[in-house]
């Protein structure tokens, strides 16, 4: 039988066979590593359950107190009114001598709001454990109202050949008027709703700090 000569194929070969099956096992570790790394990725119950835990919520101090009350803006409704006003003296039958009357279109904007300055850090109680804020909110109340000047005007004026009217009569109208047009802002329920434009607001924005539920303890309107 030939021997092997030196250096020949023969001699190589073990070395060949070590070369591949270092690469083979360096293949097969790099799978291995990949296949964990990608198992790794893979969220876990608790990783799913701290993903879709609420962000904790913001304390109520100082600063989300004034942030509050800088909302007051987002709680103001305004309606537009008018009415028709006859002020003047009644003369009877002398009217035409002496009687002074006027007949007012009067139109005015009236405000309401609540009063978003009277909170304080003691209008809120957080439940630490579920995340729910009560607030004491004030009563809405009305906050201007304004007479159009360019749509008010007088629509008749009547004096009597005898006088010369009455200076302060359209003053007067026109305060009757403010009194009217505030009664008919009321009963249309513009204090319902700057109240629930005050709760949307408030809601909307404790919920922004972290909140999970807020209730709002609402103060009683003046009937």
């Amino acid at each position: 039988m030939t021997e092997p000569v030196p250096g020949g194929r023969t001699a190589r070969w073990p070395w060949v066979l070590a070369a591949v099956v270092a690469v083979f096992l360096m293949s097969v570790l790099g799978v291995v590593l990949a296949f964990r790394s990608l198992v790794d990725r893979i969220p876990t119950p608790s990783d799913v359950a701290e993903a879709l835990a609420p962000e904790p919520f913001e304390e109520i101090g100082p600063t989300v107190v004034q942030s509050i009350r800088s909302l007051a803006n987002l709680t103001t409704v305004e309606y537009v009114e008018y009415t028709v006003i006859e002020k003047g003296t009644d003369s009877g039958i002398l009217a035409w001598a002496r009687g002074d009357s006027l007949t007012l279109l009067a139109v005015a904007r009236i405000g309401a709001g609540v009063d978003l300055s009277k909170i304080t850090s003691d209008s809120f109680e957080v439940d630490a454990e579920t995340g729910i804020v009560t607030v004491q909110m004030p009563a809405s109340e009305i906050q201007y109202i304004a007479v159009d000047n360019e749509a008010t005007q007088v629509l008749d004026r009547t004096t009597g050949i005898f006088t010369k009217g009455d200076p302060r009569l359209e003053t007067d109208a026109r305060q009757v008027a403010e009194t009217v047009l505030l009664q008919k802002a009321e009963s249309a329920g513009i204090l319902q709703d700057a109240e629930e434009s005050a709760v949307t607001a408030l809601t909307n924005f404790l919920l922004g700090l972290g909140y999970t539920q807020v209730e709002i303890i609402r103060a009683e309107l003046p009937e």
